[in-house]
């Protein structure tokens, strides 16, 4: 495995510098964040360390090489079941010029949502995947580009509420959806902590679809078992759990690293950050970086 970051928590710095950050503290990659230029939808979301729509490919992979650095995938997660048709039409379009720009600089990965209408049901939703999802699948296998969908539920603040804004949240759905589409290039971003809040098991998926498995973060998770026994786990989530640096949570992350090793996994690993102690500053942020690196290199080389 490669071990490397993802660029969001280093928001407000440049390619040249989230490139150059990497290099100098021996990561291998950097999944970098790809939104559109502007203002951010959410906390962790908006940032743009690579423009899709203005890519200079030349430079980029010069400047990649140059550094000993590589791009682990692009990443954009927005809400493509979006319930406005607008906003999911301005999503999937971005989401193409994203695939375009991983076949351009042969990075040939794009990480991203399945996303979902939070006011419909499960199976509504996945009524809608098959028609919204085939022809951007389509597209990928077109370009030879991979999409992996993190199943992250997006159920964290009041307005993702009730049924959160990604699809893509468990064993039982990874199925159904894998059979709504079959194809090679469509896999997942693993991410342990989102099966530990939801109280799951997140060492088994690593086995059962462990060919679908085309990356992984390494974000931990801090259950506060006081505030869950009090407001139960109808709660809005960020109630009674924080996101931690991985080693500060309850991750097992010897066990989870020792799942990814016996399934063959050599892909790239990557850190997400979105630890609230560690936000005060950039300096902080960078620290975060270091201390998860620092952690996790037990497992490395």
């Amino acid at each position: 495995m490669k071990l490397g970051f993802n660029s969001a928590i280093l928001d407000g710095c440049t390619f040249e510098e989230v490139i150059d950050f990497a290099s100098e503290n021996g990561f291998a990659c950097v999944e970098l964040c790809a939104w559109p230029r502007g203002k951010a939808v959410r906390k962790y979301a908006g940032v743009t360390h690579i423009d899709v729509e203005h890519v200079d490919v030349d430079y980029i992979r010069n400047y990649l090489e140059a550094k000993n650095v590589k791009i682990s995938a692009i990443c954009y997660y927005p809400n493509p079941l979006d319930g406005d048709k607008e906003k999911s039409e301005y999503y999937i379009a971005h989401l193409k010029k994203c695939l375009e720009a991983a076949k351009q600089l042969n990075v040939n990965l794009v990480n991203t949502f399945i996303g979902r209408n939070q006011h419909l049901s499960v199976a509504e939703n996945l009524k809608m995947v098959s028609a919204v999802w085939q022809p951007i699948v389509e597209y990928a296998e077109n370009l030879g580009v991979k999409i992996a969908i993190e199943n992250c539920p997006m159920l964290f603040t009041n307005d993702e509420w009730p049924g959160g804004q990604n699809l893509m949240t468990t064993p039982a759905i990874f199925r159904k959806v894998f059979e709504l589409i079959p194809s090679k290039n469509f896999g997942l971003n693993f991410d342990p902590s989102h099966f530990v809040w939801q109280q799951m098991d997140y060492i088994k998926p690593v086995y059962e679809f462990k060919d679908r498995i085309f990356h992984v973060h390494f974000k931990d998770v801090k259950i506060y078992k006081d505030r869950l026994h009090d407001v139960g786990v109808m709660a809005a989530p960020l109630e009674y759990l924080s996101p931690k640096l991985p080693g500060l949570g309850d991750v097992n992350w010897g066990t989870y690293i020792s799942a990814l090793t016996d399934i063959g996994y050599t892909g790239n690993a990557v850190i997400e950050v979105e630890d609230k102690a560690f936000e005060d500053s950039l300096k902080s942020r960078k620290d975060s970086i270091i201390i998860s690196k620092n952690y996790l290199s037990q497992y490395f080389v």
